[in-house]
């Protein structure tokens, strides 16, 4: 059983979590505070009935309706959450199309949906990490957690622009990393495989004999639920990962090994 000190080792920590208006955004969200963190969450959706569920435990969370494409609307959020708090400690890139997307084959893929996956999924990864770095090196530490995915490493049919968004999240985690480290930030990458998020649950785009194939290739044969991500995401944004930076973290029950 967790001791109440190790539940509250984001104590004094600000977060920002994007795509939280439900499902693993939301998850995430309210983790963070259930281990001390005050959490600013956004999204295109609605965040009111996640961030009433947060106050409702007693911590602090505000909510924004935010598109994560609009750099004035990103830069925006990131403002108001540290005169909101006074600062800004972790952010965690989860908006992304995922789960409403439909599996096609490449020629299928039309170019303006090929855009509209990329600018959401890498270009909103950008702009966030491009807001939030500002306040954090100029408190000199951070943490930013982007959302990828095991099919970009282990490459998976039917899903070209999702995959190769995911890819580009990989390559964006170490390149920041490099370049941010001197400034006192990590940048880090958790790599799910399918996990049951709100988003895919009774998808039609997404039949059982799917997820079946899917689960068959995990050394844990079990779906993955958003609870599954929790503990890599609070481990990556506590102290305990503080001399950890650059890395992708695989957390789909042992279907990516790496």
């Amino acid at each position: 059983m967790q001791s109440d000190v190790n539940k509250e080792r984001l104590a004094g920590k600000v977060a920002i979590v994007t795509g939280a208006a439900r499902g693993l955004g939301a998850s995430f969200a309210k983790a963070l505070t259930q281990h001390g963190a005050r959490v600013a969450i956004c999204d295109v959706l609605d965040t009111a009935p996640t961030v009433e569920a947060i106050r409702a435990a007693g911590r602090l969370a505000i909510g924004g309706n935010v598109d994560v494409t609009d750099s004035r609307s990103v830069n925006d959020f990131v403002q108001r959450t540290v005169a909101e708090f006074g600062r800004l400690d972790v952010l965690i890139n989860n908006a992304a199309l995922s789960g409403s997307l439909k599996p096609a084959p490449i020629r299928e893929i039309t170019s303006a949906e090929w855009d509209r996956v990329l600018a959401v999924n890498t270009r909103g990864v950008f702009e966030f990490i491009k807001a939030a770095s500002a306040p954090m090196l100029e408190q000199g530490y951070g943490k930013i957690i982007n959302l990828a995915s095991g099919t970009a490493i282990k490459g998976a049919p039917g899903m070209l622009h999702y995959v190769a968004s995911k890819g580009a999240i990989i390559a964006m985690t170490r390149a920041a990393a490099r370049e941010l480290g001197d400034g006192g930030i990590r940048v880090n990458c958790i790599a799910p495989g399918l996990t049951m998020s709100d988003s895919m649950k009774n998808n039609p785009n997404w039949p059982a004999e799917v997820m079946r194939a899917n689960i068959a290739t995990r050394a844990l044969k079990r779906e993955a639920d958003p609870e599954d991500l929790l503990g890599a995401a609070i481990f990556l944004s506590s102290a305990e990962s503080d001399f950890i930076t650059g890395q992708t973290l695989a957390v789909d029950g042992g279907s990516v090994m790496n």
